[in-house]
């Protein structure tokens, strides 16, 4: 069995939280600047992971990924969004789910500028050091949460996007998936079609960033 190298692991869960935050901060504002203020009373429009911390998703769960070598996917708590405060509607709704895969998106293209100031040509000759080690956790993690909210199952950010793009009827009708959304995403992750879908797109993103 092989040793766990610890300062891996914390620098990776440092990254989940940073990530995670700014995700959920990401659709706070949005809900906020788009005429929602119910997140901000809730004091969402924040940094500070405490006030976004899910116990089994960004704490238990990654945790338990990271120290396995598994990919890493996490939660924070669902931030609050009153469709009939938006000023649009169904679109602006649209806008605050698409807000929290498109930071993580801003984060991975952050980590891959680090990256790449960082490491010379000859990557075979450098070694990484705790810095590096965070930029390009910072760029995976945040191309996999990306990939991973942007699955078209609700409750997951994807699906809200397509819930808000599907004309009212079948709005209706795919809402009605929600309560079981969770359930498909456990029997995708425990049957390993998850990383099947997931995996290809998360790939391509990296060889663009990298």
């Amino acid at each position: 069995m092989s040793s766990i190298d610890f300062v891996q692991v914390l620098i990776a869960f440092a990254v989940l939280l940073v990530s995670l935050s700014v995700h959920e901060a990401a659709h706070a504002w949005t809900a906020w600047r788009l005429g929602d203020p119910t997140a901000r009373l809730l004091g969402r429009v924040s940094l500070n992971p405490a006030v976004h911390v899910d116990p089994i998703g960004t704490i238990l769960f990654p945790l338990i990924a990271i120290v396995t070598n598994l990919p890493v996917i996490g939660w924070a708590k669902p931030v609050p969004v009153n469709v009939h405060r938006l000023r649009n509607g169904r679109r602006d709704f649209l806008l605050v789910a698409a807000a929290g895969p498109a930071s993580n998106l801003a984060l991975a293209i952050v980590g891959a500028a680090g990256w790449r100031a960082l490491v010379p040509a000859d990557a075979d000759a450098f070694s990484p050091g705790p810095l590096v080690m965070f930029v390009y956790i910072l760029l995976r993690l945040n191309v996999l949460l990306a990939v991973f909210n942007m699955i078209p199952i609700p409750p997951l950010d994807g699906g809200n996007v397509l819930a808000g793009v599907l004309p009212d009827r079948l709005a209706e009708l795919f809402d009605r998936l929600r309560p079981w959304g969770f359930l498909i995403l456990y029997g995708l992750m425990l049957t390993g079609a998850l990383w099947m879908i997931i995996g290809p797109p998360t790939r391509l993103l990296l060889s663009w960033l990298i």
